[in-house]
């Protein structure tokens, strides 16, 4: 029986992106902990991330994200009815991002809510916004991915302290006669999910003692070999179940967590790394904002154009993955 084809009214409609100013390079890293640019650069990919100052938190790169959207395409937002925050570095945890966004702008009758699925919080973002369009429901959706991660980032741990960095990106979507997502994969693998977390009121997570320090707290030998294992099997089923092979891609834009999964992923995938839109390199891993930031400075540079076929892939904390394919609009 064939698959029925994938259900969308979401179109992509404006973008924007924002990064905070003060720059964390490798060199910087060397004087805190005992690693050097080389080892660096060779294990993660990163040369340098960004960081929020003291007194900038999740909300205000949110909103900072969103004016550069404006700007950049004059959007209107007064006819957003609903906003859609991904994050694990609210201020608060209530009220959220979302409703803050809301404020901020004046947005009446609009809905709020925020999403925490780490890493693969922006892509799920964008999927429930599809649903919540496909219904006819709502007709303006606002989606936002955003992370303060230096704020919560051990930087006495030297493994994962080089790892992460700020910044937020925006995607306003719209309802659309035909929609340009075009198929949706979701994994999530709970069991594991001892091996990436941030603490919160539990000591524990399925009965296993953890650090209750409020923290990243990372087992990377384990996160990665999950990532190289379970990512290709989805890639491979979405596009699979839609009708098209790694060679049909224009650019694969999975989550900027470490240079080394992407490689293997793309080598196992038979994604050609040319075709990899990806922010490691500039800002490091920013979890829920490093696609959208991906998306920016790809679509700065002219490299990313309307009507690529594009395969956004977000995995991390959960531990979850989620994947969109989608036809770039902008």
């Amino acid at each position: 029986m064939q698959e029925p084809q994938y259900l969308s009214h979401a179109s992509i409609t404006a973008f924007g992106a924002y990064v905070p100013q003060r720059i964390l390079s490798n060199a910087d890293l060397e004087r805190i902990v005992d690693t050097s640019d080389e080892w660096i650069v060779q294990r993660t990919g990163i040369h340098e991330r960004r960081v929020a100052s003291e007194g900038e938190f999740c909300s205000d790169l949110c909103f900072a994200a969103v004016r550069d959207m404006q700007a950049r395409f004059g959007s209107v937002l007064t006819d957003v009815d609903f906003i859609l925050v991904a994050t694990s570095t609210p201020d608060t945890f209530f009220p959220s991002m979302s409703s803050r966004v809301q404020a901020e702008f004046g947005i009446e009758a609009c809905g709020a809510a925020d999403i925490q699925a780490a890493c693969a919080g922006f892509v799920t973002a964008l999927q429930l916004a599809n649903g919540l369009l496909l219904t006819g429901a709502h007709r303006k959706i606002l989606v936002i991915g955003a992370e303060t991660l230096t704020k919560v980032t051990d930087y006495t741990d030297r493994t994962t302290c080089i790892l992460f960095g700020d910044g937020a990106g925006a995607a306003l979507l719209e309802r659309t006669q035909e929609g340009a997502f075009l198929g949706s994969h979701v994994s999530t693998t709970g069991e594991s999910g001892h091996q990436l977390y941030r603490s919160s009121l539990s000591p524990s997570i399925l009965g296993m003692p953890i650090t209750a320090n409020g923290k990243i707290i990372q087992n990377g030998r384990e996160v990665y070999k999950w990532a190289v294992s379970q990512l290709p099997k989805g890639i491979s089923a979405i596009l699979q179940r839609y009708g098209y092979t790694a060679a049909d891609l224009d650019w694969f834009v999975p989550h900027s967590a470490n240079m080394r999964i992407i490689d293997s992923v793309c080598d196992k995938t038979g994604i050609p790394i040319e075709k990899t839109l990806s922010s490691i390199a500039e800002y490091g891993n920013t979890s829920a904002a490093s696609i959208p930031l991906a998306l920016d400075l790809a679509m700065k540079d002219g490299r990313i154009k309307p009507g690529d076929l594009v395969l956004l892939y977000g995995f991390g904390g959960g531990l979850t993955e989620a994947g969109l394919l989608m036809r770039w609009t902008l």
